[in-house]
């Protein structure tokens, strides 16, 4: 579903070169729940723009869904993007002029789908996620746990094949964080693929295999036995 062929991401200013990815190589295969996990500044977030088609990187190969993509414009990457990718991010993301139901509903507009149809995927998932009574809410006027469900929502509600997820526990507390790892774990027992960047081991172990990047390099790769959920 994804490799990386010598994967390389350098950043460049008049002054200094910094290397964030460093000849990376791996695969990813439909269904893994894969955690990368490394120090701040080891390259997880770069690497985590890259998968998602956010970023293009400097070197190498990246084969997405059997398709070679390094080199994709914006155009091409925002495409495949928005049609197999759903994105969970740590600081939740969601736009605070538009309700709890705009905001899931939004990914469903950028690929044209039908308002009736629309209208059923919210209703389910927010259902799904026990926050139906909180549709006509707008963020502001929720904790931050009840934002990151509905930033959960958002990334689903397209039925992506891939959710990419950038620290989504990293501004919640334990239970909360507890109740996105567990949708997280649903969704992948369902056959969504999920690869998370993380720095926590707990969380991490909800994946069945764990990448660890070190300066930029992948040094370790290990098969994880699950929680259970």
């Amino acid at each position: 579903m994804i490799k990386t062929t010598n994967l390389s991401k350098v950043y460049q200013t008049e002054e200094i070169e910094t290397t964030a990815l460093n000849e990376v190589n791996i695969e990813i295969k439909e269904g893994e729940f894969v955690s990368i996990m490394g120090p701040s500044g080891c390259g997880k977030s770069t690497l985590l723009n890259i998968l998602g088609l956010i970023d293009n990187p400097s070197s190498g190969e990246y084969h997405f869904l059997d398709e070679e993509v390094a080199r994709y414009s914006e155009r091409k990457r925002s495409d495949l993007r928005k049609n197999n990718i759903g994105f969970i991010f740590q600081s939740f993301n969601l736009i605070d002029e538009l309700s709890v139901y705009e905001n899931v509903e939004l990914p469903m507009l950028y690929t044209k789908t039908p308002s009736a149809e629309r209208k059923r995927r919210v209703e389910e998932i927010l259902e799904r996620i026990n926050m139906m009574h909180r549709r006509n809410h707008f963020p502001q006027q929720l904790s931050g746990g009840q934002q990151q469900r509905i930033a959960v929502a958002r990334a689903i509600v397209n039925k992506p094949k891939i959710i990419l997820a950038d620290e989504p526990t990293g501004n919640l507390d334990s239970s909360n964080g507890d109740d996105v790892m567990k949708t997280l774990a649903e969704l992948n027992a369902e056959g969504t693929t999920i690869i998370m960047v993380t720095h926590s081991p707990y969380c991490a172990g909800f994946g069945n295999r764990i990448i660890r990047l070190l300066d930029g390099k992948v040094v370790t790769e290990n098969i994880m036995t699950k929680h259970h959920i």
